[in-house]
């Protein structure tokens, strides 16, 4: 599962355990990504508090299903196939369209977004591309042509902060070896009126 020891819900104690019930899925389920924090909670903590307000949260104006394209697209640039994995489902339950998601996946692989979405939501997508492969590219000309094209200056930040954390989240799975064993895929915190709700559904 990892490259380091994790604790089980079965074997966690005192605050571990209290955080695990918080996240924790059915049968008592607890993703790999959050096992991976078991030897320091407070870490997990600040993971899933980051989580939830960065890509599940009602006050984001941008429709979730595009927030999880940009994360299941940075970490496809990351090689990241865990996050490729879960965050796919995600994206897929969300847009409710097999074909479109498949579409969109190809897409990825195909170099070929621009096809996929509008002139709009394309520049979104190369925002989070470059700010994930050449960050010191970027400059205030970058942003103004994303509010030029219709983006308000909280939805470039909502961009911002969710390719930020997946980069962050790509970094831990795949520096301490997380796979996909024993997890259910695609499950999510999905309560968005609630911040403090982490529970994986």
């Amino acid at each position: 599962m990892s490259w380091i020891k994790t604790i089980s819900y079965k074997n966690a104690e005192g605050k571990l355990k209290s955080i695990y019930n918080k996240v924790k899925g059915p049968n008592d389920s607890i993703d790999n990504v959050l096992y991976i924090h078991s030897l320091r909670p407070h870490s997990l903590v600040g993971h899933m508090s980051l989580y939830k307000n960065v890509l599940h949260n009602s006050n984001n104006t941008l429709p979730k299903w595009y927030l999880e394209a940009i994360g299941v697209y940075v970490s496809y640039l990351n090689q990241c196939d865990y996050c490729v994995t879960h965050h796919f489902e995600g994206f897929k339950r969300l847009l409710n369209n097999n074909e479109k998601a498949s579409e969109f996946m190809d897409a990825i692989k195909n170099n070929s977004l621009e096809v996929y979405f509008d002139v709009k939501l394309y520049e979104g997508i190369k925002y989070a591309e470059t700010l994930t492969n050449s960050m010191h590219t970027l400059s205030k000309s970058t942003i103004d042509k994303l509010i030029n094209l219709g983006f308000s200056e909280g939805e470039v930040l909502e961009i911002n902060q969710v390719t930020s954390y997946f980069n962050y989240a790509n970094r831990t799975v795949n520096g301490l070896g997380v796979t996909t064993k024993g997890d259910i895929i695609g499950l999510s915190p999905n309560d968005s009126d609630d911040p403090d709700n982490w529970s994986h559904k």
